[in-house]
């Protein structure tokens, strides 16, 4: 786990001042890379890479990077190729390896395969390589973006990098992608290859970048199809669940140094923890946040219960409002925008507690968009069951519950009462893409706030549409299939950037162990009855590991996803802060916000809601890099 950048003349002349380009590049993301850092430019000076080192696997020297080989390629590289063991005896009769490093597993691969060998790294990972024979950089990003890999193309040079905040220095202005913005708005993520930032963009994940002969051009090289598997029974799909998490666990505990786990008190951090410590019982370590100020934030007797059951030692912090008023505006730096929802805080705080004890931890990330972990997921079904139910249709094959079958789980929706309210509210049996859109729409109550005219809503409409509409991915099959596939495509690389980002805030590295292809190409092939029984979230999970899991979390029902307690907060011990922060000159001249409409908000700060805060989060960024972009900018001069 590493923090990457670089630079390269489109058309192969010199970059100006590269070294200190690039030594500007590598100052924005030290925190990602601790442990070293280092920098490679060909004899030109036309191309150049940088990187910072956290070091986990083969700790010596033999692993530091940029890593050259000796036919000229150079390569900078952040993540983990887990079956890099496995790469190095394959190709061992065609490279000779001077290392235990994984890093030199992707220039041997590159070496036998050339841009194919991104198909045989089984991790998660972003690199950019340069192969001085062919006179091109490749570039590539894991299969489910669980590395970043940001780029922008000034002045004829492409820069690339970990961070956006390593690319400010270099854009003409700091400016406000109307397009992104709009797909901010309505999800609190975007959809799309833009960012918030005009002039950069993300590579997708499971996509490559190529740039010769004076071009850019990028590629999808794997993606998800649901495929399903009528013939077997679920038996069969809960044994083979059961050896490919086994697998992916094991592998995921490849490292020359301890590690640890995150521990939530929900199903799948439980889960990755109690099946970390069979395998490795020296892995013995939890993190836990909580909050204890006010009623219903407290997890931590779940956590607690997975930690006897293991006999992990859990490390708790109870966080509180000083916490939160003295590192959020951290956390919006470490993001670079805001994003998905307020969780980011406390994974931020919990992230620094691991830090000060171990180097990687295991996350639990990816079960929800897998398994149906969603409450949205039952909102959706009991109100196709209901329309089934009238029709007469719901034995058709499309619909995976009965509307008998499903009255035993709408407990589980308790909580989501408004949600219910407001999807009901308009637009009852429309399309199912319509339906779903408002379910995970974010901008239904911002009619004021925002400045609509300037931005194409219609537009984010369509960019969803062509995702959850996709039928080469998904068939004629379950609804369940379309929501989670939509929620694996965009929500959960949103979630990555959290988990990415807040680890790395403290030179953490975090594996998520149920994101590993070979998993995930089976768990598409499972019927949707068998993940989404009668509606029971999680239902396939939970019934193939009904033996390891603690009861209390089996019979759980009130998952709350990391609340935190801003509602609360934001009525009284952080009044003032957020009327300071809203109340400044900047703050009133925002791109397409209304500010007058959006103070009325904090006014009542009782009524705390998403709304408020991404908000909240969004006026933070515009403090935190547009107001600040010209100190980004004298970094080149320093």
């Amino acid at each position: 786990m590493c923090g990457i950048a670089g630079a390269i003349n489109l058309n192969n002349e010199p970059v100006q001042n590269l070294n200190r380009r690039l030594d500007v590049m590598s100052q924005l993301i030290h925190h990602r890379g601790p442990d070293g850092k280092g920098r490679w430019g060909n004899e030109d000076q036309s191309v150049g890479l940088a990187h910072r080192r956290l070091s986990i696997i083969d700790l010596t020297t033999h692993g530091a990077q940029p890593m050259l080989a000796q036919n000229g390629t150079a390569l900078t590289f952040n993540g983990e190729i887990y079956n890099y063991r496995e790469l190095q005896k394959k190709l061992s009769d065609s490279w000779t390896f001077t290392s235990h490093s994984d890093t030199e597993s992707i220039l041997a691969a590159y070496d036998k395969y050339g841009m194919d060998s991104v198909n045989e790294l089984r991790g998660m990972f972003s690199f950019a390589l340069w192969d001085q024979k062919e006179n091109r950089l490749f570039c590539a990003r894991d299969r489910f973006g669980i590395k970043p890999f940001y780029y922008a193309e000034v002045d004829g040079t492409l820069y690339f990098a970990s961070e956006i905040k390593a690319l400010i220095p270099f854009l003409p202005e700091v400016k406000t992608n109307a397009d992104a913005f709009s797909e901010y708005l309505t999800f609190q993520y975007t959809i799309s290859e833009q960012t918030l930032f005009e002039g950069v963009k993300q590579l997708m994940p499971g996509h490559a970048l190529i740039v010769e002969n004076g071009g850019v051009r990028t590629w999808r090289y794997w993606d998800v199809y649901y495929e399903i598997d009528y013939e077997h029974s679920p038996t069969y799909f809960n044994n083979k669940l059961r050896e490919l998490v086994s697998d992916s666990i094991n592998v995921h505990l490849r490292a020359d140094v301890p590690i640890g786990s995150y521990l939530s008190g929900g199903i799948d951090s439980s889960l990755i923890s109690l099946l970390a410590k069979d395998f490795d019982p020296a892995n013995s370590l939890a993190f836990h946040g909580k909050f204890t100020q006010f009623p219903g934030y407290d997890e931590s007797h779940f956590a607690q219960d997975v930690a006897d059951k293991c006999d992990n030692t859990l490390h708790q912090i109870d966080i509180t409002a000083d916490d939160f008023r003295d590192n959020i505006e951290k956390v919006i730096y470490h993001l670079d925008v805001p994003i998905a929802g307020p969780g980011a805080f406390p994974q931020y705080m919990v992230s620094k507690l691991a830090s000060e004890h171990v180097k990687v931890v295991l996350g639990g990330q990816g079960g929800d968009e897998i398994f149906g972990g969603y409450a949205r997921y039952v909102v959706a079904y009991f109100e196709q069951c209901i329309k089934a139910a009238i029709d007469g249709t719901y034995k058709n094959g499309n619909f995976v519950v009965t509307p008998e079958s499903i009255i035993p789980n709408l407990g589980v929706l308790r909580e989501y009462k408004p949600l219910i309210k407001e999807f009901f509210r308009e637009g009852l049996f429309d399309n199912i893409d319509e339906r779903y859109f408002r379910l995970v729409n974010r901008s239904n109550d911002m009619e004021n706030e925002v400045e609509w005219e300037n931005l194409n809503i219609a537009k984010v409409f369509e960019s969803f549409q062509s995702i959850f509409n996709n039928t080469r991915n998904v068939r004629k099959e379950a609804y369940f299939d379309s929501m989670t596939h939509f929620d694996f495509k965009c929500l959960l690389p949103a979630l990555l950037h959290v988990e990415d980002r807040m680890s790395m805030a403290h030179g953490l590295e975090s594996r998520v162990p149920f994101l590993d292809h070979p998993l995930i190409e089976f768990a598409a092939t499972v019927p949707a009855d068998v993940k989404f029984e009668k509606g029971n979230m999680k239902h396939m999970l939970k019934q193939t590991y009904k033996d390891v899991l603690p009861t209390s979390l089996l019979e759980r029902r009130d998952k709350m996803g990391f609340p935190v307690p801003l509602r609360e907060w934001f009525a009284g011990d952080l009044h003032d802060m957020v009327q300071d922060i809203f109340r400044s000159h900047k703050a009133t001249n925002r791109d397409f916000v209304n500010y007058d409409a959006v103070l009325k908000n904090f006014d009542n700060v009782g009524q705390f809601s998403r709304k408020t805060w991404g908000l909240f989060s969004l006026e933070l960024w515009y403090q935190q890099f547009h107001d600040k972009a010209d100190s980004y900018r004298k970094l080149l001069s320093e």
